[in-house]
């Protein structure tokens, strides 16, 4: 019994989970604290700026880097949830909280690196500001390919509705 609705046969909230957990430990709590360490740094280190004037140039080629990086998150997350996630139509549920699992640590990987370039930036330049907007970026980014319980039952059904045609995974 799944705690949306009543009619569904599947508990989403524990399919999410597992995923969901994942995702905010490398998306939202390891760069937070990252980059309060940065913040620290800066505003008790004063680090130097080591690549001069280069450091405007390398921020937009870093913000390039970090969109075509969202872009590819989204697109490879499409993909992923695309492929057949069920071993079978008696183990459903416990399929698609490994399957979504498999196919969002990926992502959530791809989209915690955005953020990398953000402290790559600061260890350059010492410039916290370039740094946060990086980071704030990695964090919409999650937000956008994040797995909602909405799409997920959409997910579950199409999943199931694949299984039923014998497309399974493993096959």
């Amino acid at each position: 019994m799944s705690l949306l609705s009543g009619d569904d046969e599947y508990d989403l909230h524990h399919i999410l989970a597992k995923s969901l957990y994942f995702a905010l430990l490398v998306n939202v709590l390891l760069p937070a604290a990252l980059l309060y360490l940065c913040h620290y740094a800066a505003n008790n280190y004063f680090p130097e700026n080591r690549i001069g004037e280069l450091a405007n140039s390398l921020f937009y080629l870093f913000a390039v880097v970090a969109v075509a990086q969202g872009a590819l998150a989204s697109w490879w997350r499409s993909k992923l949830f695309a492929r057949p996630m069920i071993t079978s139509l008696e183990s459903v549920q416990q399929d698609m909280t490994k399957g979504l699992l498999r196919a969002s640590r990926p992502v959530s990987l791809l989209v915690a690196s955005i953020s990398v370039w953000g402290y790559v930036y600061f260890l350059l330049t010492g410039r916290f500001r370039e740094t946060a907007v990086l980071v704030l970026f990695s964090f919409i980014m999650y937000q956008v390919v994040r797995p909602r319980l909405g799409s997920l039952q959409k997910l579950v059904t199409r999943q199931k509705q694949m299984a039923e045609k014998g497309q399974l995974l493993g096959r």
